[in-house]
């Protein structure tokens, strides 16, 4: 197992004061809900997938996905292009918001990506990567990562080609979701890859993939030996994973699940800032999807779901969410809304 250093390691000079990361999710990883994370223990938070070619253009849309409040730091930003000048030029306007990390994005399977030549498209252009990669380190002076698959298929799976090729350019850290593109998010993640690609590294492996209690996380941390665990999907309606997680690999008790009144809690705060920060109509409907989350397991859960994709209103919401996890206005409002 990784000798910790304490409850901490570095991607470059930054610290990170945890090994449980939460992951970059499209669509997901805003602001509300990355203060939510931080909150429940995420040492690292990442935006969503930002583009490169957007932001250049000065995309206002794009623009909002940087935004972000000065608690969640350590943060990462995570971009994605095919052009290594604008992947540069998209690199430097996100260091002067004051992001603390840079992502580069190679390893998203989704169409609409691979049809620019960016995200897992880069798998198969290792010289592209190599010049993106080179061209953003010189452009900023902060920590930078990579965010990569094993592979396109199976016929190619060049994990540890583009790993070597990402450090010796300078890249401060590797992520690595343990799955090829063609797999998608389906099948078991190859934690060996990971075991692999650590043992043949000098800078952070960061391993991705089946987290989804704090078990899992320590099995991965000793099994592979990689620096911290990056959790996505697991994190989905469940952002006490990350305590759970804490817990697990500093070998301390694992602390119990949450009640069905401290989810809703949860739930309350996650709504409520998703309101502030994103205005009631957009805010509320966003919140639809994390309601259905929340609720997976929970007794009427089905029903609640239903009524959740209905609501339009944050007190329409609100009203919901008390009645459903059983809570009291007074209490949980107290909370909620510090």
């Amino acid at each position: 197992m990784n000798p910790f250093i304490k409850d901490h390691f570095f991607i470059g000079k930054v610290k990170i004061p945890g090994r449980a990361l939460l992951a970059p999710m499209a669509g997901i990883t805003d602001m509300p809900f990355r203060l939510i994370a931080k909150k429940n223990g995420a040492a690292l938070v990442v935006t969503e997938m930002v583009s490169a070619v957007a932001l250049v253009k000065n995309n206002s849309r794009t623009f909002d996905l940087l935004s972000f409040d000065v608690c969640e730091h350590p943060i990462s930003v995570q971009i994605f292009g095919a052009e290594p000048f604008i992947m540069a030029e998209a690199a430097k306007i996100v260091e002067d918001r004051g992001f603390d990390i840079i992502d580069i994005n190679m390893g998203c399977p989704i169409k609409k990506v691979i049809k620019q030549g960016a995200g897992a498209a880069l798998l198969k252009e290792i010289e592209k990567a190599k010049e993106i990669i080179a061209k953003v380190k010189k452009a900023v002076k902060i920590p930078l990562t990579v965010k990569i698959r094993s592979g396109w298929d199976k016929s190619s799976r060049n994990f540890l080609e583009i790993g070597y090729m990402a450090e010796q350019e300078g890249v401060d850290a590797v992520i690595l979701h343990p799955r090829l593109k063609r797999d998608g998010f389906s099948g078991k993640a190859r934690w060996e890859d990971i075991s692999e690609l650590k043992s043949r590294l000098s800078i952070p492996v960061i391993g991705n993939g089946d987290i989804k209690k704090g078990d899992d996380a320590k099995r991965m941390i000793e099994t592979t030996n990689c620096d911290a665990v990056m959790i996505g999907r697991g994190s989905l309606g469940n952002p006490w994973i990350f305590k759970e997680v804490n817990a697990a690999i500093t070998k301390e008790r694992i602390p119990n699940p949450p009640s069905r009144e401290q989810k809703g809690i949860i739930l309350l705060k996650h709504l409520y800032l998703a309101v502030k920060f994103k205005g009631e109509l957009r805010g509320v409907r966003e919140m639809r999807k994390h309601m259905g989350w929340y609720s997976k397991g929970l007794a009427a859960g089905s029903n609640f779901r239903k009524l959740a994709h209905q609501v339009n209103t944050f007190l329409q919401a609100k009203a919901l969410i008390i009645d459903f996890f059983h809570l009291k206005d007074e209490d949980s409002l107290g909370w909620a809304f510090e």
